[in-house]
């Protein structure tokens, strides 16, 4: 059985940092594309970043580019965004997904497509005050 399970989230000042991770219970992890979605109260899900199978291609929606980074280890089961420089506007509930990458070694132009993914994971609340 699939799990997701995020960590890492909670509350900091603008321009603090947090580092989220999503442990995935996944038969080869490194065979699926990962991605970071977030929302926030009565916004619809966003795709934040994206990060392909090995690792070499990552993908981020412009508002977080410069300020959050993907990365995954496949050793570990395990992804992980760092977000620097918050700000309130990065409030959210944050939710990991996972993707077959069909031998793919990109997520493709859909990344941040929530309907792209199959596996979710139940989310880890950030909120950033001013």
């Amino acid at each position: 059985q699939v799990r997701l399970v995020e960590s890492g989230g909670g509350s900091v000042q603008a321009g603090g940092s947090l580092r989220l991770s999503c442990a995935a219970s996944i038969d080869t992890y490194s065979n699926y594309c990962m991605g970071w979605f977030r929302q926030a109260p009565g916004k619809e899900r966003e795709g934040i970043a994206a990060v392909s199978t090995s690792g070499s291609f990552t993908y981020y929606t412009d508002s977080v580019k410069g300020r959050f980074t993907i990365s995954r280890d496949n050793a570990k089961n395990t992804m992980y965004l760092q977000m620097n420089s918050l700000k309130p506007g990065d409030t959210a509930m944050y939710s990991c997904a996972a993707r077959s990458s069909f031998g793919s070694n990109g997520c493709g132009r859909a990344w941040s497509a929530p309907e792209q993914y199959t596996y979710w994971g139940q989310g880890t609340q950030v909120t950033v005050s001013s």
